[in-house]
């Protein structure tokens, strides 16, 4: 069993926790794993309805957990596919899934099994997008999704660590199809990697180790900004004067704007760089405009940001806001 992730997972190991399991290789070992040192979490399992193999694999899940002990819940995606975006819908249909079922069985903690060759993978896509340095940090070990904790424990273990154990011990596991089609650019970064290594001398823990240094830099920023923000929330929505995104520097403007839209706008993510950068230049002059569910309006030197589809009048703002800070005065 990995140290890496022996020394990581001990921080949960008197805390009631579920774990994601589709059945391939990473997800198996990590439950094993999970089970060889006696921590007993509930295994979800969701079938996705979208290959002939996916009834098998989540019949051999459930066995699994027969054999291990461990109790098991199967989720169905059986609402309408998408045409496109296919791979994003069942990603957000299966955290929302297992998220709620988390919520409503009291359980804060989610492991899932990415590992680090999903890390560097990540890292490359994001550079592909000419990503900051939130995209280029990659995933983090302990994230939050619909307010459950998000726990990567095998993000410093190679997959080909995970199938030598699985094999080595008999353990069955499923290849999914989609993992070798080449129309994915995930898998298509996958198929080319090792290139950077021949030739041109970049290994994988090179670029692990820049993944670990830039999320040293984004936990360093996101402290300074969740600071800056608590003083512009109100009551869901922010209003705030420009010199509040425009004194910073534009990476700190940038990031300002991202984390605001997201908080507001409820997405789990904040919106791509490309996608900030053009809010930021709007904003430099009136306007109004709606981006990550969110509708943002400059009226003069004033910026407002609220939920999509919310009455956007900054003047009745400023008015409320100035009664909310008179009862808090009064109090």
């Amino acid at each position: 069993m990995n140290k890496k992730f022996l020394d990581f997972i001990q921080q949960f190991s008197n805390r009631p926790m579920a774990v994601a399991v589709s059945g391939g290789v990473d997800s198996v070992c990590l439950l094993y794993w999970l089970a060889q040192l006696d921590l007993k979490p509930t295994v979800l399992h969701v079938n996705h309805c979208l290959r002939d193999a996916a009834q098998a694999e989540a019949e051999y899940v459930q066995d699994t957990c027969i054999k291990l002990g461990l109790p098991c819940k199967v989720f169905h995606w059986t609402d309408d596919k998408p045409t496109t975006g296919l791979e994003a819908a069942a990603r957000n249909a299966r955290y929302k899934m297992m998220t709620d079922w988390c919520h409503e069985n009291n359980i804060d903690t989610l492991l899932v099994a990415h590992q680090a060759d999903d890390q560097i993978e990540t890292f490359l896509m994001n550079l592909a997008r000419g990503s900051g340095v939130v995209g280029l940090s990659a995933m983090q070990q302990i994230s939050y999704r619909d307010g459950i904790r998000i726990v990567r424990p095998l993000l410093n273990v190679f997959r080909s660590e995970l199938i030598e154990y699985c094999d080595q011990n008999g353990i069955k596991y499923f290849s999914d199809e989609m993992n070798y089609d080449d129309k994915y650019t995930r898998v298509k970064i996958r198929q080319n990697r090792h290139l950077l290594s021949e030739k041109l001398g970049i290994s994988d823990n090179r670029i692990l180790l820049a993944i670990k240094n830039l999320a040293r830099a984004r936990d360093a920023l996101d402290t300074g900004i969740e600071t800056k923000i608590k003083s512009i929330l109100y009551d869901g929505y922010a209003l705030f004067p420009d010199s509040f995104l425009f004194d910073e520097p534009t990476d700190i403007g940038l990031k300002l704007l991202g984390t605001l839209i997201k908080t507001i706008g409820g997405d789990n993510y904040q919106p791509r760089l490309n996608s900030l950068n053009n809010a930021l230049s709007k904003l430099r002059s009136e306007c109004k405009f709606t981006l990550g569910h969110c509708t943002i309006r400059r009226f003069k030197n004033q910026i407002l940001i609220v939920p999509e589809g919310t009455k956007t009048s900054i003047r009745k703002k400023n008015e409320k806001l100035k009664r909310l800070k008179k009862i808090k005065q009064q109090s």
